[in-house]
């Protein structure tokens, strides 16, 4: 891929992987017009960003999570194996928890929705390349804080605080039942779920059993 004329001989060098032509080509236009940054490769899927990450060495990673195939964070573990400098910054148009985690987990420095405006992924790039981390708003909301305000630690989200009795109880106030209901199935008194009740709300800083049914819905704790 050519060099543009606008880009810089220090400009950053992008990969960038995602299954819709209209996502890549749309950001390929917006970094190409940009000096700052020189892409230099596109792929469909995780297992060509793998291939290509090993063949032309870039800067940094902007890559989809939900694509067909080889696992993203798979991908993105081997690359930084072996291309330990990289850095990589997620493209999602989720933020489940889950995403989240297994993100931090292999080492990301961004996380960005594709709902965001053009000028977030911009910070996103310019933050990563100093060698700083950059989460969209709307990830960072889903950080477990600690009183000061701050992430209670790397890889922590609001859901991984809950206890594994916590989730049950979220699971079945999502589906409609009472809380009569719900202690009669669990083998609780009604007090003990009120108990495991409150305690989601407060940590989920939900307050409505119809928001925090949303929740559990987007998060996948309402399946069976």
């Amino acid at each position: 891929m050519a060099q543009s004329e606008n880009t810089t001989a220090e400009a950053k060098r992008i990969l960038i992987a995602d299954d819709h032509d209209l996502v890549r080509s749309a950001l390929c236009s917006m970094l190409k017009e940009d000096g700052t940054f020189h892409v230099v490769g596109e792929c469909s899927n995780a297992e060509q960003a793998l291939e290509q990450a090993f063949i032309c060495h870039p800067d940094i990673l902007v890559i989809d999570i939900d694509m067909p195939g080889m696992i993203c964070f798979d991908a993105v573990g081997q690359m930084l194996k072996r291309l330990p400098e990289l850095k990589v910054i997620f493209l999602s148009a989720f933020f489940h928890d889950h995403y989240i985690e297994q993100a931090l987990k292999v080492g990301a420095k961004g996380y960005v929705v594709k709902g965001d405006p053009p000028s977030v992924l911009f910070e996103a790039l310019n933050v990563v390349s100093e060698g700083g981390a950059f989460f969209s708003k709307e990830v960072k909301d889903r950080f477990a804080l600690d009183p000061s305000g701050k992430p209670t630690g790397k890889g922590v989200t609001v859901t991984s605080t809950l206890t594994n009795r916590e989730v049950e109880v979220l699971r079945y106030l999502a589906r409609g039942l009472s809380k009569k209901e719900i202690a009669r199935i669990m083998h609780l008194s009604v007090k003990t779920v009120e108990h495991h009740s409150s305690s989601v709300m407060r940590k989920l800083d939900i307050h409505d059993r119809v928001e925090l049914a949303r929740y559990a819905i987007r998060e996948g704790l309402a399946e069976a």
